[in-house]
């Protein structure tokens, strides 16, 4: 079969955009990986001052109630009612890999800051809260000793 040299280019020229849009699409999707979220060498390195005890982990997880588990489900694997409302997806906290590659300061300043969708905590939750939310964060993924 002969393809003419104008069916050619427009052949040419469509492939050329379906490409295009792939790329596109793939490179905002790598952006928005859970793995992409840099974290200011500064905050990687803020020590939890907040105790790990049953008072503490009791007001963490009254926070995650109230506040997270909407979207990261009440089991802390990303699978709560609204997730699915979300790109990217809300984080999977009993990814044990993924909670022990990651200082409380990392932990605690995505909370503070956010990222869309989910919004910045900083003036939602007083500090403590915030290092609470870390710690019980941390039980969804027993196994996973934050990095020092």
């Amino acid at each position: 079969m002969q393809i003419f040299p104008e069916k050619r280019a427009v052949l040419v020229k469509c492939a050329g955009v379906v490409l295009f849009t792939a790329l596109a699409i793939a490179g905002a999707a790598v952006a928005h990986h859970k793995d992409v979220w840099p974290v200011p060498d500064e905050a990687k390195q803020k020590k939890n001052p907040v105790p790990v005890n049953d008072s503490t982990l009791a007001a963490g997880k009254a926070t995650y109630t109230d506040r997270c588990s909407d979207c990261h489900g009440e089991k802390g694997d990303g699978k709560g009612p609204d997730a699915d409302m979300y790109a990217p997806a809300p984080s999977d906290f009993t990814d044990a890999d993924m909670m022990s590659d990651m200082t409380d300061g990392e932990i605690f300043w995505k909370i503070s800051e956010g990222r869309r969708p989910m919004p910045s905590f900083k003036n939602r939750l007083t500090e403590e809260q915030r290092w609470q939310l870390v710690n019980y964060l941390r039980t969804f993924a027993p196994k996973s000793a934050p990095k020092k």
